[in-house]
């Protein structure tokens, strides 16, 4: 099968493959040949071979297993956040909220209606706008900056990344990653930079080799970094902010996904002097995943062009849905309910990291929905044990962008909505099974 890949150019390689996919020549699982076997069959240099490897794999046609070579995958086998469907098991890695913590919209619902907006009238609801531009500035050093309402803050990675990149453009991603940003970033045609999380966020060294190999786009998650949980520290805020002083056009796109949730300072890459930015906050976390609503301050170029990539496609978030979230946003006991539920994460995976200590598991908890657990073995192999005894986890190797010939050795949990017995079966479970 992989004798009838032609091409002479990356694009004609990555074509042909493409379309003996989807002639059923090559099936989902099927290995395509080494680089240097292929380059050598077809007669090209080992570097286009490469190139050609590199768009099937933004693409998400392909995937890199190190050693084991390069194999097609299923569309449908990628990695996405929520409950696995048809499962008997105890999912303990959806990356939920707890349902019974958002808050009821009932009481907001009658007063949303109002008069029918018609084409042409501003996009953007006036008083949602005023109460982002106050709840956002007091944390955004940049004061020329506008409001822009997307379709939560996918959409806005999205449209941010189309408006600035061509394909093949490098973007800094942390490593490990947020599920949904390595998608995006993957079928937009770019190319994924790695840079290290440690606890404090994305490491300077990393950052500046980024930069080094010419990224024009960062993702970063101040806190409540998916999956670690990670958060900035002042001074490691301060350090990027040096580095990234030299490189004021790259767009820096910062998901405070957690914001209201959070205990902790927000703290910014974002410097005064920089010129290509973009702060995002979906209410997703807190009023619930189905509010497909995200707040982005932007400055003022970034927003008219990504004013330009909406206005073919859904040009505008429903008014309805705006008013509803300012309505709830803006009222004192939904505040109130959400700091409350905020501090209702942070105790449950405080203790239950605090269990798996006891236990002699390696865990700690900074900030955010989930807990990331590094374990003795492979993560795979405690999944495995785990679903015996009827838990299903997700392994730290969907969100790795780096390809290493070693297993992840950490699981991501979303444990805040377990019962008290729950969590000591677990916690005793995940200990028999790391022996």
């Amino acid at each position: 099968m992989n004798e009838q890949i032609t091409g002479t150019t990356a694009v004609d390689i990555a074509t042909s493959v493409r379309e003996l996919h989807e002639r059923g020549v090559l099936r989902p699982g099927s290995s395509l040949p080494p680089v240097r076997e292929l380059a050598s069959r077809l007669g090209v240099n080992r570097n286009t071979a490469v190139a050609a490897y590199r768009q099937l794999a933004q693409a998400g046609l392909v995937v890199t297993r190190g050693r084991a070579g390069t194999m097609l995958v299923e569309h449908n086998s990628v990695a996405q956040e929520g409950y696995a469907a048809d499962n008997v098991l105890r999912d303990v890695g959806t990356g939920n909220p707890d349902p019974t913590l958002i808050p009821d919209p009932t009481p907001v619902l009658a007063s949303v209606a109002g008069r029918p907006v018609l084409y042409g009238e501003p996009v953007i609801d006036s008083s949602l706008a005023a109460w982002a531009r106050e709840w956002i500035s007091a944390d955004l050093p940049a004061d020329d900056f506008r409001i822009t309402v997307t379709s939560g803050a996918v959409d806005a990675v999205e449209r941010l990344l189309a408006q600035a990149l061509m394909r093949d453009d490098a973007v800094a991603l942390e490593d490990p990653c947020f599920l949904a940003s390595i998608h995006t970033v993957r079928l937009g045609g770019y190319r994924a930079v790695p840079v290290p999380v440690d606890d404090e966020g994305m490491t300077v060294e990393g950052l500046q080799a980024a930069l080094d190999g010419g990224v024009r786009a960062i993702i970063c998650t101040p806190r409540a970094q998916n999956p670690t949980g990670a958060r900035l520290s002042p001074e490691r805020a301060a350090a990027l902010r040096s580095v990234l002083a030299q490189h004021p056009y790259v767009l820096i796109i910062e998901d405070d996904h957690f914001s209201m949730l959070s205990a902790h300072a927000y703290e910014s890459l974002i410097s005064p002097q920089h010129r290509r930015f973009a702060l995002l906050r979906s209410v997703s976390k807190f009023l619930g995943p189905d509010m497909c609503l995200a707040i982005a301050a932007t400055d003022p170029e970034t927003a008219d062009r990504l004013a330009m990539r909406l206005s073919p496609g859904t040009t505008w978030v429903s008014h309805l849905l705006q008013r509803l979230a300012h309505g709830l946003l803006s009222d004192e006991d939904v505040q109130a309910s959400i700091r409350s539920a905020g501090k209702h994460y942070a105790k449950r995976n405080a203790a239950f990291a605090e269990k798996l200590r006891d236990r002699g598991i390696a865990a700690h908890y900074s900030d955010g929905m989930n807990l990331w657990v590094e374990l003795p073995k492979p993560a795979q192999v405690i999944a495995d044990r785990l679903m015996r005894r009827g838990w299903l986890v997700r392994t730290g190797d969907g969100f790795s962008l780096t390809e290493r010939d070693t297993p992840s050795h950490h699981l991501r949990l979303t444990v805040h909505d377990l019962s008290a017995a729950d969590a000591d079966q677990l916690v005793t479970d995940l200990a028999a099974a790391a022996q």
